[in-house]
C-alpha cells in the first residue's frame, strides 16, 4: 500500500467496543479511512435510553441496558467526561434475599450473623485464589466452595447472588470461574467491593450512574465524525464476510451488506477494505465469517456460550414488596452479642439508625425456592438514576469546567451542549413529592420505576415469576443476549484470543472476550485500533493504561510498542 494512501478499515458494530475503535482510528485522519456498520439506527449497542412518562414517573427517560460503573472504570469515565458528560455518584445499596434469607451491605442482619465463620473463611479463600489464580481460573465456583468447605447455604445465599448481580452471570454463577470472584474484591481495575470479615461487604461503596446514554453516544459519534475520516452507516447490516484474502485490486477484505430501514431493504451490496474489526458478539462473528472461519476461530469463538434474558421495566411496587425487602425492617437486625463492648454496641446501634433513615436499595436479588442456585435480579431505577432527582441528561457537569479532561472535546458538541441544558432536568418535577436521605426531591415509592431481569430463558424460564407483574404496571419489555462466564470460557476462549486476533486482516473487540463490563468493551476497542497502528488515546494516564496493558497482553498477546513503554518490563 502506498504510504500516502489511508488504510481502509471496516468496523462492524457501533456499541462501546466499536465506537472506541472508531474513536482511536479517527485521531489519525491521514492514515485511516474507517466505515462503521450497524444494523440499528443509533450507536450504543446495549447502552440505550428509552422514554418514559415524566408526569407519572418523575423523569422523561431511563437508561435501560447499562446502568453505571465502578470508579475503577477509568477509560469509560474519561471518555464520557471528555465528551461533556459526567456520571453521578451513588451509594451502592444492595438488598439480597427475602425474609430469613435477607442480607444487605447497609446493616448487619441475622443472616450475616449466622454465616460469621464462613465470612471469615471467605477472606482467606480470596487470598488463596489470588495466589493460585491460574489454577482457580479453571475451577468453577461451586467446586471452589466445596474445596474450602463452605456451607451450602453460604454459597447459595451470599456468594451466588453477589457474583451474579455485578457480573451479569445470572443463573450460570455456580459454573463460572472462581477467578472472577477474586477479581470482584481484589483486582484494582475491576474491584467493586472491599471485603469485611464481619459482614462480607465492608461498606456502601461509591458507584456511578451513567448520564443519558443515548445523548452520550450521539456526542461520541459527532466527535468521531468531526475529523472527516470515519463514516457511519446505521441501518446497514453486514450479512457476510466473503473473503479476508481477496486477490481483488479493491482490497483483501470483501463484505456483503444490505440497507434496512423499517420494512424496506436493499439487495446485497459489496464493499472492500484492508482490515476488519468485528465489534460484535462471538456468535455473530462466526455467522458473518461462515466458511471463512478458520479452525481456530471456530473453536475459540464457538466456545462462547450465550443466554437469553428478558428485562421487564415496570412500576409494580406490590410485586417488589412480595419478592424483595424494599424497606428497612428492624426485625432483620443482627443480634448484638452480649459480650460486645460499649463501643461495639454503640456502633451497631448507629448502623441500625442509619439504615432506618437511609435504606434505599439500588440492586435486588431473589432466589427461587425451588432452586436456590438460581436467582432473579431487579433494580430500583428511581434510586439509581439521577434524572429522577432533577439532574440534566449530561449529569453533574458544568460546560465551563475543563478540569480532569472534562469538556475536552472543543468546541462543545451539539449533543453535549443540548444534554447540559439544566432545564431538561425539570421534566417530571411535579411528581417529585418524596425525598431522599439528603432531602432532595424525588418521586414517592409508589411512583418508582423498577427493572426486573428474568435470566436464562432456556434453563430457568419455568421458575420465572414474570406473570406476577401486573400488566397495567409494565412499561417496557426487552430481550437481551448475554454471555455466560462459565469456567469453560476462561479455559477455551480467553487465553486463546491472542491466537486469532490480528490474523487474516481481522481483529476482535467486545467485552465477551474477557468479562461482560462496559470498561472492557471500551478497552477492547482501543486495543484493536492499537494493533492497527493507532495510538492509545489516553497514553500517559496510568489509571487508563493499567487495564489497557493487561487486555493487550491477554487478548492480543502483545505489549505496548517500544515508543510507548517507559521501561523494559512495561
Amino acid at each position: 500500500m502506498s504510504p500516502s494512501k489511508p488504510q481502509r478499515v471496516c468496523i462492524v458494530g457501533a456499541g462501546a467496543s466499536g465506537m472506541s475503535a472508531a474513536y482511536a482510528l479517527s485521531r489519525h485522519p491521514s492514515r485511516y479511512a474507517v466505515t462503521v456498520f450497524d444494523k440499528e439506527g443509533v450507536a450504543g449497542g446495549m447502552a440505550t435510553s428509552i422514554p418514559v412518562d415524566a408526569a407519572k414517573y418523575g423523569a422523561s427517560y431511563i437508561n435501560d441496558g447499562v446502568q453505571g460503573c465502578s470508579p475503577a472504570f477509568a477509560n469509560t469515565m474519561r471518555m464520557f467526561r471528555m465528551l461533556g458528560f459526567e456520571p453521578t455518584e451513588v451509594g451502592m445499596q444492595i438488598s439480597f434475599g427475602k425474609g430469613e434469607d435477607f442480607w444487605t451491605n447497609v446493616f448487619p442482619t441475622e443472616l450475616t450473623s449466622k454465616f460469621s465463620e464462613d465470612i471469615v473463611k471467605f477472606g482467606r479463600a480470596l487470598k488463596t485464589i489470588k495466589r493460585l489464580e491460574v489454577v482457580f481460573a479453571l475451577i468453577p465456583v461451586h467446586v471452589m466452595l466445596k474445596i474450602f468447605r463452605f456451607s451450602k447455604d453460604f454459597g447459595e445465599k451470599m456468594v451466588y447472588p453477589l457474583v451474579a448481580l455485578f457480573f451479569g452471570t445470572g443463573n450460570q454463577t455456580p459454573y463460572i470461574s472462581s477467578a472472577i470472584l477474586e477479581r470482584v474484591f481484589m483486582d484494582p481495575s475491576m474491584r467493586l467491593f472491599e471485603y469485611n470479615d464481619k459482614s462480607l461487604l465492608a461498606s456502601i461503596p461509591t458507584m456511578f450512574a451513567f448520564p443519558k446514554l443515548h445523548d452520550c453516544y450521539q456526542a461520541w459519534r459527532e466527535e468521531i465524525a468531526s475529523r472527516g475520516n470515519v463514516t457511519f452507516k446505521f441501518n446497514h447490516e453486514v450479512i457476510r464476510i466473503v473473503s479476508r484474502s481477496s486477490k481483488s485490486e479493491s482490497g483483501p477484505v470483501e463484505i456483503e451488506y444490505k440497507v434496512a430501514e423499517g420494512p424496506l431493504e436493499t439487495s446485497l451490496q459489496t464493499a472492500y477494505f484492508d482490515q476488519i474489526v468485528l465489534a460484535i458478539d462471538a456468535d455473530s462473528c462466526l455467522r458473518l465469517l461462515h466458511r471463512e472461519a478458520t479452525f481456530m476461530e471456530k473453536r475459540v469463538l464457538g466456545n462462547v456460550k450465550y443466554l437469553y434474558d428478558v428485562t421487564v421495566t415496570h412500576n409494580d411496587l406490590q410485586y417488589m414488596q412480595k419478592y424483595y425487602e424494599v424497606k428497612y425492617d428492624s426485625s432483620h437486625n443482627a443480634p448484638i452479642p452480649a459480650e460486645s463492648s460499649a463501643e461495639e454496641r454503640q456502633e451497631a446501634e448507629d448502623t441500625f439508625k442509619f439504615a432506618e433513615e437511609s435504606f434505599r436499595p439500588l440492586y435486588y436479588t431473589m432466589q427461587y425456592p425451588q432452586d436456590k442456585s438460581k436467582i432473579e435480579m431487579s433494580f430500583d431505577l428511581t434510586h439509581y438514576q439521577p434524572q429522577f432527582r432533577g439532574e440534566k441528561p449530561a449529569g453533574p457537569i458544568n460546560s465551563e469546567d475543563t478540569s480532569a479532561h472534562r469538556n475536552e472535546c472543543r468546541p462543545l458538541l451539539d449533543g453535549a451542549r443540548g444534554a447540559q441544558n439544566p432545564k431538561l432536568g425539570e421534566a417530571g418535577a411535579s411528581i417529585r413529592t418524596g425525598q431522599n436521605e439528603q432531602g432532595t426531591p424525588e418521586p414517592p415509592l409508589e411512583n418508582h420505576v423498577f427493572q426486573t431481569i428474568f435470566l436464562d430463558r432456556d434453563g430457568s424460564s419455568d421458575l420465572w415469576t414474570d406473570g406476577d407483574i401486573r400488566k397495567e404496571k409494565k412499561i417496557y419489555e426487552k430481550w437481551w443476549k448475554q454471555q455466560s462466564h462459565r469456567w469453560q470460557h476462561y479455559a477455551g476462549t480467553v487465553p486463546w484470543m491472542m491466537f486469532i486476533n490480528g490474523k487474516n486482516n481481522t481483529h476482535y473487540a467486545g467485552a465477551w472476550s474477557v468479562l461482560n463490563m462496559h470498561e472492557l468493551a471500551v478497552t477492547s476497542g482501543f486495543a484493536a485500533a492499537y494493533r492497527l497502528g493507532a495510538e492509545f488515546p489516553f497514553h500517559g494516564d496510568e489509571e487508563c493504561e493499567r487495564l489497557f496493558k493487561l487486555y493487550l497482553g491477554l487478548s492480543h498477546g502483545t505489549r505496548l510498542r517500544k515508543e510507548d513503554r517507559k521501561g523494559l518490563m512495561v
